[in-house]
């Protein structure tokens, strides 16, 4: 399989608040792709330069970086000049993802489910933006992942030291309506037409507070593949999901966070184009779900890199 693939960098760690994740991500695709008889080498953004990276000559290359930087078109821009293939989507469709607004803004116009919102910054009547959005409400920065920055705001007063929170990381800040219900997610592998979704997984975490510890270091979340749902459920969701997926032109894989109301009624939140490949990650979960191993499900994503601006297969 090595000939197949020829020398594979898996690009991991770098600069943002999920580096830590990201380490965790990248070598356990490395690992992965090792045991598959793949020639790859782990390849660290934050310590080492873009021009290393050109030096290594690799010949395509698996991105297990999350967050800026690796998850926001940054990197992917640069491996287009470098006419290197790479895994996931490109520079447009990565950066739009990334910026939860604007994905919010495209997924309304075309018609797609996502709670109301309203953007913050210093200038913001923040109690003005509480009642007009009502309470609970999210308050989060636009531009991070795994809930880094993110406040849950029940009480006007907390409008404050949840804005504070959320502008350590960006200049602008989101808030957002809450829904109260179950918390989905769906894992998306291909791209256009050929894009599928995995099973639905439901994630029950305690006292409903899936943050950054529970997602990635401790066992005391609980996630339900396929989640218990009626089937015409699942599917609606699984459907939205692949609809934001390709609204956004993402490619490759990605995972699609819904929320679902009393009303059985979908709300996208996102859509995350590197999402995590660690031991508790949820893409490799859903693919266990549908009987493929992560070994399989790095092979399958790597297999599908290249160069998306220049057309260059590979």
């Amino acid at each position: 399989m090595s000939a197949q693939f020829g020398k594979v960098g898996v690009l991991y760690g770098g600069k943002s608040a999920e580096r830590d994740v990201s380490i965790m991500s990248g070598t356990g695709v490395h690992q992965a792709l090792r045991s598959a008889g793949i020639e790859a080498h782990l390849f660290d953004t934050g310590v080492r330069s873009l021009a290393e990276l050109a030096e290594e000559r690799f010949d395509r290359v698996f991105i297990a970086l999350h967050g800026r930087y690796g998850e926001d078109g940054t990197i992917q821009g640069a491996l287009e000049l470098l006419q290197v293939p790479y895994t996931g989507s490109g520079p447009l469709a990565s950066a739009l993802a990334m910026d939860k607004t604007m994905t919010k803004r495209i997924w309304i116009n075309e018609g797609l489910p996502t709670p109301r919102f309203e953007v913050l910054d210093r200038r913001s009547d923040l109690a003005a933006a509480a009642a007009r959005l009502g309470l609970p409400l999210i308050v989060k920065p636009p531009h991070e992942g795994s809930t880094i920055g993110v406040t849950k705001v029940s009480d006007a007063a907390a409008m404050s030291p949840a804005y504070a929170l959320a502008a350590e990381y960006d200049e602008q800040v989101l808030a957002e309506s809450f829904i109260s219900g179950r918390e989905l997610t769906v894992a998306i592998l291909g791209t256009g037409d050929a894009a599928r979704a995995l099973p639905v997984i439901e994630i029950v975490a305690p006292e409903g507070n899936y943050d950054y510890e529970h997602k990635y270091f401790t066992d005391d979340t609980r996630y339900l593949c396929p989640a218990p749902l009626p089937e015409a459920v699942a599917q609606r969701v699984q459907e939205i999901s692949v609809a934001a997926y390709r609204t956004l032109g993402c490619e490759g894989w990605g995972r699609a966070d819904v929320m679902l109301d009393a009303d059985n009624q979908p709300y996208l939140l996102e859509v995350n184009t590197s999402p995590g490949m660690t031991g508790h990650s949820l893409v490799p979960m859903a693919a266990a779900a549908s009987g493929m191993s992560y070994e399989a499900l790095c092979v399958e994503i790597l297999r599908d890199a290249r160069c998306k601006v220049s057309g260059r297969l590979s």
